[in-house]
C-alpha cells in the first residue's frame, strides 16, 4: 500500500521537491496504475473524449442501436480486463481503456435521453448524484480520492467506476448546454474552455486542494472536447463544419496514437 501522505501530490515531481529521491519518484510512478497528470495528460484526455463522442453518433448512425450498443459495451469489457490485469500504467492500454469508456459513456447517455425519452437536465442531475455517490463510496473505504493511491484491484475499480460516470454525466451536460439551453457546440464548446480554467487557477492560488481541483476539471474535459468534435462533425444547418463523424474521429484516433506512442517512449526512458 503506497503511504497515505504521498496520494495527494499531484505529480511525482512533487515527490522530488519535498524530499524525497528521484529513485523514490520514480518508484511511486512505477507502482501505480494510472499516469501522472501532466499537459500530456489532459490534452490525451479531451482527445479521447472528442474521439468517443464522434465514433458513438458515427456508430449509431451507421447499425441498430442496440448493435451499436453492444459493440460499445464488448469493447468496453475487453479494454478494461486488459487494464486490469497489467500490474503497472501500461500508456496504450490505459488510454484504450478511457477512449473505450468515452465512446460507451456516450452511448449510455444518448441511450438515457433517446430511448428512455429523458430530459437532459434529468440525465444530468441523475449522473451527478451517480457521481456523488462513486465518490462517497470510495472515500468512505479508502479514505481518498486520489489518482495516485491507485495501486490495489478495489481503488482501481472505484476510479473506473468514477471514470465512467463523469464520462456519462459530462456527455449529459454538453447536450444540455447545446440543446435544451440553445448554446450550441461551439458556444458550449467555449464555455467549458473558459469554466476548466476556474480549477486550475483556484488550485494555482491555493485556494482549492488538488484532489478536488482534478476531478472537476476531469468532468469538464468530457464537455469541452465533445462540444469541439461536434462542431466539426455535424452539418452546417447545426452550426457545424460539416466534416462527419467519421472523418473526424479517424484524425482524433491518429492524434490520439502518436500522443500515445510518444507517451510510451518517455515512460521508458523515465524508467530506464
Amino acid at each position: 500500500m503506497m503511504p497515505e501522505e504521498l496520494t495527494d501530490s499531484p505529480r511525482v515531481e512533487d515527490a522530488v521537491a519535498t524530499g524525497g529521491t528521484q529513485k523514490n519518484a520514480v518508484s511511486r510512478a512505477s507502482a501505480s496504475k494510472v499516469p501522472e497528470v501532466t499537459l500530456l495528460f489532459w490534452v490525451a484526455k479531451i482527445l479521447t473524449t472528442g474521439m468517443g463522442e464522434t465514433t458513438s453518433d458515427f456508430l449509431v448512425h451507421r447499425f441498430e442501436p442496440e448493435i451499436a450498443l453492444s459493440l460499445g459495451f464488448a469493447a468496453l469489457l475487453i479494454s478494461l480486463v486488459f487494464q486490469f490485469s497489467v500490474r503497472r500504467y501500461i500508456p496504450w492500454v490505459y488510454w484504450t481503456a478511457v477512449a473505450m469508456v468515452s465512446v460507451f459513456g456516450t452511448m449510455a447517455a444518448d441511450a438515457v435521453h433517446v430511448g428512455l425519452g429523458v430530459p437532459y437536465l434529468a440525465s444530468t442531475l441523475f449522473f451527478t448524484v451517480a457521481l456523488a455517490v462513486v465518490f462517497l463510496l470510495w472515500h468512505r473505504r479508502e479514505k481518498t480520492l486520489s489518482i495516485h493511491s491507485i495501486t490495489t484491484r478495489r481503488r482501481e475499480s472505484f476510479y473506473w467506476a468514477a471514470v465512467l460516470t463523469t464520462f456519462a454525466l459530462g456527455t449529459a451536460t454538453g447536450d444540455l448546454t447545446a440543446y435544451t439551453l440553445g448554446l450550441g457546440y461551439l458556444a458550449s464548446g467555449i464555455m467549458f474552455a473558459v469554466a476548466i480554467a476556474v480549477p486550475a487557477l483556484a488550485h494555482w492560488r491555493r485556494l482549492l486542494p488538488a484532489i478536488p481541483a482534478f476531478w472537476f476539471a476531469y468532468i469538464l474535459t468530457r464537455p469541452l472536447g465533445a462540444s469541439f468534435a461536434d462542431w466539426t462533425a455535424v452539418s452546417a444547418a447545426r452550426g457545424g463544419l460539416e466534416w462527419g463523424t467519421g472523418p473526424v474521429s479517424l484524425v482524433l484516433a491518429a492524434a490520439i496514437a502518436v500522443l500515445v506512442a510518444f507517451l510510451t517512449i518517455a515512460r521508458r526512458r523515465t524508467l530506464a
